[in-house]
């Protein structure tokens, strides 16, 4: 059972991978995973597992490696407590006043004594020592009992434990300013960072903002206030102008427009009546109209859209898996490092090792060992490559593409061979019919096919006029046709496959473009009817677009001369028709080869292809099949949006990209100079939290830019 967890106000980044494997390891646990963005952990818990006993004992991991966290179950109501500023922070403040004091004491009245000539005189260095350590130990009092705490619970080496030690070294070879200097500006980038990425996760939060806070439901002709959870099925809601519908439900009453463009992203309004069904998500901005209630809350394509969103980071991209490996060893290394420049010092240079010779440099190796432990901290790094994923995210859900996890996000970037449905995916899926040999045909086939959910099998029956049979014994074979008895007579209606299994010769040679339905009778043949799809408009400029770039190849149980109809109108792509559904499978299985593989489907019959392809992509409606199996679902039917999938996760690969390169670079580049001794340590913060503050602003141009260019579709990545 999937549980979230929320923990609001953590800001430590080193912390999340902790709390991940410590979670991992409690014995009624399958798994955890942590979404920094909304700072919740999704745990898997076991079957056997007790409710409060287990937040407990997770809340004393996440209190062992931070305070000030309130841990609870998402859908539990906590109420935060507001905390005063200076009264949390009265000793840190009485540290630094004591700091500031002592610094003009001994830096401005020797200046005051030579500008004015004066000999106003000072306390002696002994006293000056004592108030310089009084307030660092008062400046960082809040660093030392929060790892104090880490050591009794034996987490030892983190952030903190670089700052003390780094800062300590400092002060103790008489770098008192630039200790203290360092501490404040730490302290400073660390608020500066929180409040980055919490504007981060704001942005992408505002992205999707589909949650509905009330339904009106009408009870004995009254409208009460109801929490959607709450509504059940047969509920009638009424739904106002500006009111997003907060469940799936049939319209009963009315008939308005509906803005689709937070679902779908599509800008153009949908016009409903009644005995239409519609979505929840949706916003009417027209008329009130009243809805029944299909499903209830939890079941409904809002919360399921909402859900994936959520827990889309559950599913953590090669990237970010090697960035928390990569976290968990990059410090003891850069710890490790330290070590052996002082060792160096001290066999081959111990004129500069501070600790062994009185004459204390700026470019002493315990003063740069100190330098190494402060750009040490991999903050960028943890933070900024999934916040770059889950902007990504975000960025494609408001587009109407839902991305069920990072690793689809990053996967997507590998594609080579893109297979693609017809029926419903090129095409309108709208079929009707063009044309039929006789009147008895189409009434004998729409006598059978009305048993049928197949789309095909509504063109027929609508379009047939004439009174039709009762037939006994239906049985379909999907991919081949349906069969049942009239007055004893076996009637058939499918394809020429079909029939040929009855030994029913088919008289008609060649007939005209489009989806073939023979009708067979007591073993003769009585006639065909032909049903036609058009091509969608869109289908060719994106299509011919794909076979640029990747190998492109269209899938179809539809007929011969019906697929390379298509295949041309696209460009002459590779085709393969007259696919029975177990047949597209194999056929895709030996296209794939080694490479990674994309297959595009409607999310109704094509289950086995979705869930077998490296990326399964569903076009239309979130359907629960097309959630159930889809790696990637496209709500509306517009495969430009597969275009934009794609592009989305170039920019996010990239971004991601450009922020491990940055902060690698930059946190190399000041340990050399350290190394080499002209570097400073108050410098050094913006290897860590300067340069975490500009990665994490980096990953939200995802957003920024699609804000920006939403008006220039063509120049948008």
């Amino acid at each position: 059972m999937v549980r979230k967890i929320e923990m609001e106000n953590l800001t430590c980044s080193n912390c999340i991978s902790k709390i991940e494997r410590r979670t991992n390891r409690l014995s009624y646990v399958n798994s955890a995973s942590f979404n920094y963005a909304k700072q919740i952990l999704l745990v898997d818990f076991k079957e056997e597992y007790e409710e409060k006993a287990a937040l407990k004992e997770i809340k004393q991991i996440v209190d062992i490696l931070e305070d000030n966290i309130i841990t609870h179950y998402y859908e539990d109501k906590v109420v935060e407590k507001k905390v005063n500023f200076f009264k949390e922070y009265k000793i840190v403040l009485l540290g630094m006043l004591l700091i500031t004091i002592t610094f003009f004491a001994y830096r401005i009245f020797p200046v005051i004594n030579n500008v004015f000539n004066t000999d106003i005189k000072l306390l002696n260095p002994l006293i000056k020592n004592i108030l310089y350590w009084t307030g660092y130990v008062l400046l960082i009092s809040k660093l030392l009992f929060q790892q104090l705490k880490g050591i009794k619970n034996f987490n030892i080496l983190n952030e903190n434990t670089l700052m003390i030690i780094a800062t300590i070294a400092a002060m103790l070879i008489g770098k008192y300013e630039e200790s203290v200097g360092v501490v404040v500006l730490y302290s400073v980038g660390e608020y500066l960072q929180t409040r980055a990425v919490q504007h981060s996760r704001n942005e992408i939060s505002a992205l999707v903002n589909l949650k509905v806070e009330y339904a009106n439901v009408l009870i004995n002709g009254k409208l009460i206030i109801k929490d959607p959870s709450l509504i059940n099925v047969g509920d009638v809601i009424v739904i106002k102008n500006g009111e997003r519908i907060p469940v799936d439900g049939r319209v009963i009453s009315g008939s308005t427009s509906l803005n689709t463009s937070e679902l779908t992203g599509e800008t153009k309004l949908k016009t409903v009546d009644e005995g239409d069904d519609i979505l929840s998500g949706n916003i009417n901005v027209g008329d009130v109209i009243h809805i029944e209630a299909t499903k209830e809350y939890k079941n409904s394509t809002l919360a399921k859209i909402i859900d994936l969103i959520e827990n889309s980071t559950n599913s953590k991209s090669k990237r970010e898996m090697f960035i928390t490996k990569f976290a968990k060893i990059y410090t003891p290394i850069v710890v490790g490092l330290a070590v052996l420049l002082i060792l160096y010092g001290v066999i081959f240079d111990p004129t500069k090792v501070e600790f062994l010779n009185s004459n204390m440099t700026t470019n002493g190796y315990v003063y740069r060992a100190a330098i190494f432990l402060v750009i040490s901290c991999p903050c960028s790094l943890v933070l900024s490559v999934p916040l770059s994923y889950y902007a990504g995210i975000g960025t494609a859900a408001k587009h109407g593409i839902l991305f069920k996890g990072s690793t689809f996000l990053h996967l997507i970037n590998e594609v080579e061979t893109i297979a693609l449905d017809k029926t419903g995916t090129l095409t309108y899926g709208d079929f009707f019919v063009k044309e039929c040999s006789s009147d008895e045909a189409l009434r004998l086939a729409a006598s059978i096919e009305k048993f049928s959910n197949h789309p095909i099998a509504s063109a027929i029956v609508e379009h047939n006029k004439l009174p039709i049979s009762k037939v006994k014994n239906i049985k379909e074979i999907p991919g081949y046709g349906i069969s049942g008895v009239i007055d004893k007579k076996v009637l058939l209606a499918g394809s020429q496959a079909f029939l040929k299994k009855y030994n029913i010769e088919i008289p008609v040679k060649k007939l005209a473009i489009g989806s073939y339905t023979f009708v067979a009778l007591d073993g003769e043949f009585i006639g065909h009817i032909i049903i036609k799809d058009e091509l969608k408009e869109t289908s060719m400029e994106t299509v011919r677009e794909f076979t640029k770039h990747y190998d492109t190849v269209m899938l179809t149980g539809d007929n011969e001369v019906s697929a390379r109809d298509i295949a041309m109108q696209l460009g002459g792509i590779e085709y393969y028709a007259e696919l029975l559904p177990e047949q597209k499978l194999e056929k895709f299985n030996e296209i794939k080869t080694n490479s990674v593989s994309l297959f595009v489907g409607d999310g109704i019959n094509d289950a086995p292809l979705l869930k077998n392809a490296d990326i399964g992509v569903s076009l239309g409606d979130a359907t629960d099949l097309a959630i159930e199996v889809s790696d990637i679902i496209i709500i509306n039917n517009d495969i430009r949006l597969l275009d934009k999938a794609l592009k989305i996760g170039k920019k996010t690969k990239r971004i991601s990209g450009e922020n491990i390169i940055f902060s690698l670079v930059v946190k190399a580049i000041f340990l050399i100079m350290s190394t080499v001794g002209i570097m400073w340590m108050w410098l050094s913060i913006f290897a860590d939290v300067g340069v975490a503050i500009l990665c994490v602003l980096n990953a939200l141009r995802i957003i920024y830019q699609k804000k920006y260019l939403e008006k220039k579709p063509k120049e948008i990545y």
